[in-house]
């Protein structure tokens, strides 16, 4: 870790605790602030706050009002998921009190060489992947993950090395908050139409992903997919080496795909039906690893090995089990309809499909084509059951039902299926109307498919 002198003596709020900023408050402490934490959940449920409380931290619960600033304060770390237009954080813009977000802090004390990857689809896969990939046959070191991806990079970042990679997964959220972040590394999955509710326009939402190659040099790299114009486009944005990858074979300057077979330049790598998770979108992934890891060095037989064995991340397409000749895929961080679409097309076999959740007010006319090509059945459940009913139905669907939840979805799409069937949970939705978040959704449905067939989760 470096030892940086940036935050000694400075009065800190930590506005927003859970993993990020529970990690955040404890390196800045480490870095020799004066910090205050507030978080909105009450004392009594917050155990990230108390142990905070019981090592020495000012901890504030319950509502953030502007009036948090009275204390006054040189700098706010604001956790991720908290907007820009609430009232707290509006009074600290206009008090020009810088706010910055963890990953940036945890930027700041990295030693490791970093990469860091972006977009919205595929983040974790890739992130994963390339992981893996630059983790495999290593000399020296090792390369870690961390960010969107679960792990605090606040908390990672302390414990790498010079001699280590550091992978991170950043989001939008994440890099709104950034003004240094410099990733040796970047990589761009796709742009899609993502989390207008918190960036307002999709120009925000493009702008911000954009910022992790603002501060690349030609020193860098600039690993993007360029299989859209608009994102071909905006790779013109950098300063950095600009590395293409292409599923389409619109480019053999990176890494893509021609007639069957994945490449990195004139290098074959592997036929791309070795690649063992499924889909498109997950070649795309393994294109974008590629990249990466041919422009560290890594051979080819490391590259093959993982993409050959790396049965996806959980709750991303992830192959649960087997039984009775049906196969069973979570795929519940599907939250919007582009991810469930690349899922489906991932699929031979007929799909019988688990969808619904938080009506964000668009509707599903653009699924129709997905759902003709790949659906027999769907099971529908939330906020959105009957909108995607709709489409089901305007797809030629006939096999449409409702149900209460995942849970009850499962036994009725056994009923539904036939052996060499896919059982897909792929929600098109967010999981707040029911569930906590993805990661919960998607557990219980791999409880209730246990409970079903009888069998143990395959890992």
């Amino acid at each position: 870790m470096k030892q940086i002198t940036t935050y000694m003596g400075k009065k800190v709020l930590v506005l927003g605790l859970a993993k990020s900023g529970f990690n955040a408050a404890k390196l800045l402490k480490r870095l020799g602030a004066d910090v205050t934490v507030s978080d909105v959940q009450p004392l009594d449920k917050n155990p990230e706050a108390r142990e905070l409380q019981a090592a020495g931290f000012k901890v504030i619960t319950g509502e953030q009002t502007p009036e948090l600033l009275d204390a006054g304060y040189d700098l706010m770390i604001k956790n991720p998921g908290i907007p820009y237009d609430v009232p707290v954080v509006q009074r600290a813009q206009a008090l020009h009190l810088p706010i910055l977000g963890e990953m940036e802090l945890a930027s700041e004390v990295n030693e490791a060489e970093l990469v860091a990857v972006t977009g919205s689809n595929g983040k974790t896969t890739t992130t994963t992947m390339i992981q893996k990939m630059l983790d495999r046959d290593r000399s020296a070191g090792h390369a870690k993950y961390a960010g969107n991806i679960g792990i605090p990079a606040s908390k990672v970042a302390q414990e790498v090395t010079k001699d280590d990679t550091l992978v991170v997964e950043i989001s939008s959220f994440m890099l709104v908050a950034t003004t240094t972040f410099h990733p040796h590394i970047a990589v761009l999955t796709n742009i899609f139409s993502n989390h207008l509710d918190y960036h307002k326009t999709r120009a925000n939402y493009v702008a911000a992903k954009m910022k992790i190659t603002a501060n690349q040099t030609a020193a860098d790299y600039f690993v993007v997919n360029f299989d859209n114009p608009e994102w071909r486009e905006l790779s013109q944005q950098s300063h950095a080496q600009v590395v293409p990858f292409s599923r389409l074979d619109v480019t053999e300057e990176g890494a893509y795909e021609k007639d069957g077979v994945l490449y990195f330049k004139d290098e074959a790598i592997m036929p791309a039906d070795e690649v063992k998770v499924p889909g498109d979108h997950n070649i795309e992934n393994a294109l974008a690893a590629i990249a990466v890891a041919k422009l560290k060095g890594v051979g080819t037989a490391a590259i093959k090995a993982v993409l050959r064995n790396f049965g996806g991340v959980r709750h991303r397409t992830q192959f649960v089990l087997e039984a009775e000749g049906r196969q069973y895929y979570n795929d519940s961080k599907a939250t919007d309809m582009e991810a469930t679409e690349m899922a489906l097309k991932g699929f031979k076999a007929p799909v019988v499909l688990l969808a619904g959740g938080l009506d964000r007010g668009y509707t599903f006319e653009k699924m129709i084509p997905a759902f003709k090509d790949h659906v027999k059945a769907v099971i529908l459940f939330g906020q959105t059951a009957k909108l995607l009913a709709q489409t089901a139905k305007d797809a030629g669907i006939t096999t449409i039902k409702m149900t209460e939840n995942v849970e009850t979805a499962v036994p009725l799409a056994y009923q539904l299926s036939a052996p060499g069937d896919i059982v897909l949970l792929s929600p098109a939705n967010a999981s707040w109307d029911q569930y906590p978040n993805f990661e919960v959704r998607g557990d219980l449905f791999i409880k209730a498919v246990e409970k079903l067939t009888g069998k143990q989760e395959e890992v």
